[in-house]
């Protein structure tokens, strides 16, 4: 399966409200209540890619659009976060890493990123696996970091150097 990054583009919110309403779709704290709020939200994106702060990508498996993964820069500005989700029909593929190998090429070529964390719920095992496929390290459990549906999770912070 070919997989490919492109930039996010305002007429994938509607697909992305799809993937995130999902009932299966239980780990991720974003759940937009319109396609209008996630057209809302993607301009915002788009604006902190322009500042710098910032850069989501669209996961293209087969020419479709399966998913979202992106790096938002923190503070210090040489450490960044990766975030990503995918369509549930596509879980268990190996797409989730390939594309985290992706965002990570990019990272290299165009910015100043030394460390990259990636945060996911404890009982969120796929995005687990994928850090640990990916060469992340387990560094730290953060309690009640996460809030998802009005309940805290607890989290686990993987990272990985760069360079």
């Amino acid at each position: 399966m070919k997989i490919e990054l492109r930039k996010t583009l305002l007429s994938d919110a509607k697909r992305y409200f799809e993937i995130l309403n999902h009932p299966d779709f239980h780990y991720f704290p974003a759940k937009p209540d319109s396609i209008k709020y996630e057209r809302e939200f993607l301009k915002k994106l788009q604006q902190a890619r322009k500042d710098g702060k910032e850069y989501s990508f669209a996961i293209i498996a087969n020419k479709k659009n399966v998913g979202e993964a992106g790096i938002k820069i923190k503070d210090p500005p040489h450490v960044g976060n990766i975030g990503f989700f995918l369509d549930r029909r596509y879980w268990n593929k190996g797409i989730t890493t390939k594309a985290v190998k992706l965002l990570e090429k990019f990272i290299n070529d165009n910015l100043d990123i030394v460390r990259i964390e990636m945060c996911m719920a404890k009982e969120n095992i796929a995005s687990q696996k994928v850090a640990i496929k990916s060469g992340y390290i387990k560094e730290a459990t953060m309690k009640k970091y996460l809030k998802i549906n009005d309940k805290y999770h607890d989290c686990y912070l993987y990272a990985k150097i760069l360079k």
